[in-house]
């Protein structure tokens, strides 16, 4: 019934529990998660979940916030791309929140090395024509202007994908959508102070919609500031129910189908 389009099933805090997350899962009829990869170094791990379970799916990139790994060629990741299970190519994106605290106080402008990740992120997929799963923080400008420079432009698009986690404007939410891209919300949206991005939950379209946990982060209430899980997904889908003033129901059946048409070969 319920799909969980994002979650890091493979951190510690989660993996060491799978069998009883799983059970959750099913209890909660969340039928289906995508495992997503964050350096190629812990692929190994996040394909063998996949690879073990017939209702995971994995994806493999190099998340924009991660230094000191091992940086992802074109190549890379086209190699894993082909291999059994796994659907999508990221997450990837840009990062520039917090820039003198997270950053050790560097500019935009020595964040070149994000930029060309991005890159060859958008290049690999569009060669496999695999979707794109897309971190954007502080960057949304940028992470817009690349996908155009790389040719998804809403009209030659050979990858698109979603933008995970939203927590941007509707102006962005309006652009992403323009680009022909799906957008994810998260357990942020039960958040008494995100309204605005319920807002946005009311605007995008239920057809360009996913939901997701972003497990082990982000629980959603009631559970907000404990350890998330997938069979909390349905906790946000509640949430968009409600904004969007429809049944729950209907928004796990879109929700899911969407899920379908973007990461093809996910049918359990």
């Amino acid at each position: 019934m319920f799909t969980d389009s994002h979650c890091h099933l493979n951190f510690p805090e989660l993996v060491s529990q799978l069998p009883a997350i799983r059970q959750a899962m099913a209890e909660a009829q969340v039928t289906r998660a995508l495992c997503i990869c964050t350096t190629l170094e812990e692929f190994e791990g996040v394909h063998g979940l996949a690879m073990a379970h017939d209702n995971f799916w994995s994806t493999v990139g190099v998340h924009p916030d991660n230094e000191g790994v091992a940086e992802p060629t074109v190549d890379d990741l086209l190699t894993r791309a082909a291999l059994p299970r796994v659907v999508a190519i990221g997450e990837t994106g840009l990062d520039y929140y917090g820039m003198e605290d997270r950053k050790g106080g560097r500019s935009v402008a020595d964040l070149d090395w994000q930029r060309d990740r991005f890159r060859n992120h958008i290049r690999a997929a569009r060669a496999c024509e695999k979707p794109l799963v897309i971190h954007t923080r502080s960057a949304s400008d940028d992470t817009l202007a690349i996908l155009r420079e790389e040719g998804e432009d809403g009209a030659g698009n050979r990858a698109g994908g979603v933008f995970h986690c939203f927590t941007e404007s509707m102006v962005v939410a309006r652009a992403a959508l323009d680009l022909g891209y799906y957008i994810s919300f998260s357990g942020i949206v039960t958040f008494k102070s995100a309204q605005e991005l319920r807002d946005v939950v009311a605007f995008v379209p239920l057809d360009r919609m996913l939901i997701e946990t972003d497990s082990p982060y982000l629980a959603p209430v009631p559970y907000r500031g404990k350890t998330n899980n997938p069979s909390y997904v349905p906790y946000v889908a509640r949430q968009v129910a409600e904004t969007k003033g429809i049944a729950l129901e209907l928004v796990a059946t879109a929700t899911s189908h969407n899920f379908d048409i973007l990461f093809k070969g996910v049918t359990v």
